[in-house]
């Protein structure tokens, strides 16, 4: 007896191939048949669904995710689990909660709270702290059961102050033994299960408080010290956040040498800034370099441009800087929407020029052609310059700022603008384009879980699906083979779970059916649902039809059906 039979399915399996008509057979969790379509039998299977017209992908593998700590709270691991995730990785950029001293709880959560923008009083209240060390932590997430799976890399911040005290979380030196304390314990994580190590070296990431990330500035010899602890194991990624600004030549010799000598592989995250908009070609071709040499360096990179949406409950929107909104910002929705429409601040928000030195000016004026209102919940990604904020108010003769804030008060307040930030520079997605073909970049950075009150990439994985395969105008497509292939078989071999990400028998299975013609999106909107009424940015797909994770069904039809299959993953699998 067989559990499952989807039949009639155009099948695109992870592996690259081209998509094909097929029938699937699942029993225990696991693929157990794969044939062309109507030549496995439905007689002897308890369920059967027919897929016809429909797409049927593996689950996908999301590995650069911020969850560690909303496993504590949340079973369901929103956003990633509306998008067709059914593995994700958090632990990334250097920043997590484990090892954790009990003194140091309040300080690991607003490190958290600066790089990534999850509130404060959310983790606060949602964290239940039943570790302390690291192997402890993995017990704890365990003990949990969620919809999709979880695994976890052990995160330089964390380690560094637990290690070292104040010295590591201030970024003072490590002596000889603090390595080897920090190599002990990377060893001690990874023999649990950690599937890697990461850290941040980008004056970007900053405690609430404005303090470096901790790892910022260690010189090599720490991190080789570490690399070692790797290479003793024979498992684990070493992933981190580069420099964004600066030629990455000094960090690529080290990285070049711990890769080399340690044989472990290393995940830079890599982005196009305005600063340096070539850059990220130059990367590239180091890339091509380290690996006719046999070194394994790879690049993370978005499927899209990182941009911020600004709205009336977010961290950050353009009516922010003028003080005739922080008159009223303290107000609750409904009665600052009410202020804000009042003639006189209405008239002092559209024509008054704050008197900041230029602060307004060089941040909201200087900006308009890099701004673009949302009309919809597909939003264009890859927008016209002329269709900008700036463009629309030189077309139609209406100050940019009326137009800011007559949209932002729009929607009961929940009107959004976008503004992205990296991967931009052009003017449209061809820098993402060139770097999703080079065979050593490889699928991440949709931060889900994180950049609650600013960003909202959670659905990444839906819209490399809607964008780069189906709707994309401004320039060529990719093939939605490749795209699948993306997101699942090559991000699940990259973090060595190779019981994963493709659709063949023996495989786990993680499985979608997508109503492929009508994938998107609802529209994105901040919620209050964190632990403490805290906020995040969410935005729901439209289009599963079905999502299983090891067998069991977690989404029908874009919506839960209470199951939670999902469970800690321990190391590489096989």
């Amino acid at each position: 007896m067989t559990d499952l039979v989807i039949s009639n399915a155009t099948l695109v399996d992870g592996s690259g191939g081209p998509q094909r008509m097929s029938d699937i057979a699942i029993n225990n969790g696991k693929i157990t048949e794969v044939g062309p379509a109507g030549s496995i039998s439905t007689t002897s299977s308890r369920r059967t669904i027919d897929a016809n017209g429909l797409l049927v992908t593996p689950g996908f593998v999301d590995v650069h995710t911020h969850y560690d700590a909303q496993v504590s709270w949340d079973p369901l691991l929103t956003p990633s689990s509306w998008h067709g995730v059914t593995t994700a990785v958090m632990g990334n950029c250097g920043v997590g909660f484990a090892p954790a001293h009990p003194q140091r709880h309040q300080w690991l959560i607003e490190l958290m709270e600066g790089v990534e923008d999850i509130p404060g009083a959310a983790m606060t209240d949602g964290i239940d702290w039943q570790w302390e060390t690291f192997p402890e932590y993995l017990d704890a997430v365990d003990q949990r059961q969620y919809a999709i799976d979880i695994g976890t890399q052990i995160a330089h911040g964390p380690l560094r102050a637990y290690v070292m005290g104040q010295r590591g979380a201030d970024n003072e030196p490590a002596t000889a033994q603090d390595c080897v304390g920090m190599a002990m314990l990377v060893e001690e994580a990874l023999r649990a299960g950690a599937l890697g190590f990461s850290t941040s070296r980008t004056p970007l990431h900053k405690s609430k408080s404005g303090e470096l990330v901790p790892g910022t500035m260690v010189d090599a010899t720490e991190l080789f010290a570490i690399a070692e602890a790797m290479a003793k194991v024979g498992h684990g990624n070493f992933q981190f956040s580069p420099e964004h600004i600066r030629v990455p030549h000094e960090e690529w010799v080290w990285m070049k040498e711990l890769a080399q000598r340690y044989g472990r592989p290393v995940s830079v995250n890599l982005s196009q800034t305005d600063q340096s908009p070539e850059l990220w070609r130059s990367v590239l071709e180091l890339l091509t370099e380290a690996h006719s040499e046999g070194i394994k360096i790879y690049s993370q990179v978005a499927g899209r441009s990182i941009g911020i949406m600004y709205c009336l409950q977010g961290s950050v929107h353009p009516l922010l800087f003028h003080p005739a909104y922080a008159e009223v910002q303290h107000l609750p929705i409904g009665e600052r929407l009410t202020a804000l429409r009042e003639p006189h601040r209405r008239h002092r928000l559209i024509n008054d020029i704050p008197d900041d030195g230029g602060i307004f000016q060089k941040i909201v004026f200087d900006k308009l052609d890099g701004m673009w209102i949302v009309n919809g919940p597909n939003i264009d990604y890859e927008p016209h310059r002329e269709d900008s904020i700036a463009g629309l108010a030189s077309r139609s003769g209406i100050p940019p700022m009326q137009l800011i804030l007559d949209h932002l008060c729009s929607d009961d307040g929940n009107a959004m603008i976008y503004a992205p930030f990296f991967n931009y520079s052009y003017g449209d997605l061809s820098m993402a384009y060139e770097a999703h073909l080079h065979p050593h970049t490889r699928m991440g950075l949709s931060d889900a879980g994180a950049h609650c009150g600013a960003i909202c990439d959670g659905g990444m994985p839906t819209f490399m699906l809607t964008h780069w395969t189906r709707d994309r105008t401004r320039g060529p497509r990719i093939p939605l083979e490749f795209i699948v292939h993306r997101q699942t078989r090559q991000t699940a071999e990259f973090y060595g779970l190779h019981d994963r990400g493709l659709i063949s028998a023996g495989m786990r299975a993680d499985i979608n059916i997508i109503d492929y013609e009508n994938l998107g999106f609802d529209m994105p909107r901040m919620v209050f649902d964190l632990p403490a009424h805290g906020r995040r940015l969410v935005q729901r797909a439209r289009g599963y039809r079905a999502t299983f994770v090891n067998g069991i069904q977690t989404i029908d039809n874009d919506e839960f059906t209470g199951e939670l299959p999902g469970r800690l993953i321990r190391g590489p699998q096989r």
